[in-house]
C-alpha cells in the first residue's frame, strides 16, 4: 500500500500525529484498510514513512472515534460497523441535513452551487468505489457548507465521517441512485426551493438508512423491521 503523495508523511513540517491519523482515518473510510483488518504499528510507520510513536497515537485517536478497536492480546483492528450505531447516525442525519438543504435552499449561493455542480459531476465520472464514498461524503459536506450556518456545518461534519464509512457498505448496489438523489436535491436547492429540497434530503437518508438496513438483514439472516419497511413510509420532511 503506498502513501497518497510522493512524500513521506515524516517530510511533512505539520504535526506528525494528525497527519498520520488523517490518512490513517481515510483509508479506514475509503475501504482500504477493510474492517477487521489488524493495523499492525511497525508496517504502518514504515508504510507512512514515521516511526511507530506517531502511529501510535493516531491509533489512539481512531479508537475514540470508534474506527478502530484495540483489544488485548490482539492489538488493534478497524472495527466494524455496528447496525445499532448506524441507525443512530441515521437519526441525526435526517434532522440536521434536511435542515441545512432547506437553508442551502433559502440562501441560493451561487459559488455553494457552483461547487454542488462540480461534485455531481465527479461523482458521475467515479468508477472507484472509494472515490464514490468520498464524492458522496463531499455533496452532503457542501450543502452544509451552503447553509451559511456555521454551527451547522460543524456539527454535520464529524458525522459525514463515520457516514461513509457506513456508506461504503452499500456503495456498490446504491452509487447510482444516491447520485440520482443527490441531482434532485441539488435541483430544488438551486431553485430555491426549500420545502422541496428538506423533504428531498430526508428521504435520500431514509433510504440510504433502508439500503444499509437491508444489507445487514442479507448478511445476518435476520430481517430487521424498519428493513423491510418502505422507504416511503420514512420520508417525510422533518419537522
Amino acid at each position: 500500500m503506498q502513501i497518497m503523495s510522493e512524500h513521506t508523511l515524516g517530510s511533512s513540517h505539520l504535526p506528525l500525529r494528525d497527519l498520520v491519523t488523517d490518512e490513517i482515518r481515510q483509508r479506514i473510510l475509503t475501504g482500504l484498510l477493510p474492517p477487521g483488518e489488524r493495523l499492525v504499528e511497525d508496517r504502518l510507520a514504515e508504510d507512512l514513512g514515521v516511526s511507530r510513536n506517531p502511529v501510535r497515537e493516531a491509533i489512539r485517536v481512531l479508537a475514540t472515534e470508534g474506527l478502530v478497536e484495540v483489544a488485548p492480546r490482539r492489538g488493534a483492528a478497524v472495527a466494524r460497523p455496528r447496525p445499532a450505531h448506524a441507525e443512530e447516525l441515521f437519526d441525526i442525519r435526517m434532522a440536521l441535513e434536511g435542515l441545512a438543504a432547506r437553508l442551502a435552499a433559502r440562501r441560493r449561493d451561487g459559488a455553494a452551487l457552483a461547487r454542488l455542480r462540480s461534485v455531481l459531476d465527479d461523482q458521475r465520472d467515479a468508477d472507484q468505489v472509494g472515490a464514490v464514498a468520498d464524492l458522496n461524503t463531499r455533496f452532503h459536506t457542501e450543502v452544509a457548507a451552503a447553509s451559511g450556518n456555521e454551527h451547522l456545518h460543524q456539527l454535520v461534519g464529524p458525522l459525514l465521517r463515520r457516514a461513509q464509512w457506513v456508506f461504503l457498505q452499500t456503495a456498490y448496489t446504491r452509487a447510482g441512485e444516491s447520485l440520482t438523489e443527490h441531482e434532485r436535491i441539488y435541483a430544488a436547492i438551486a431553485a430555491g426551493d426549500e420545502e422541496s429540497a428538506q423533504s428531498l434530503s430526508v428521504a435520500h437518508v431514509a433510504a440510504a438508512r433502508h439500503s444499509y438496513l437491508a444489507h445487514v438483514a442479507a448478511q445476518s439472516g435476520v430481517v430487521h423491521p424498519v428493513a423491510a419497511r418502505p422507504v416511503a413510509a420514512r420520508s417525510e420532511p422533518a419537522s
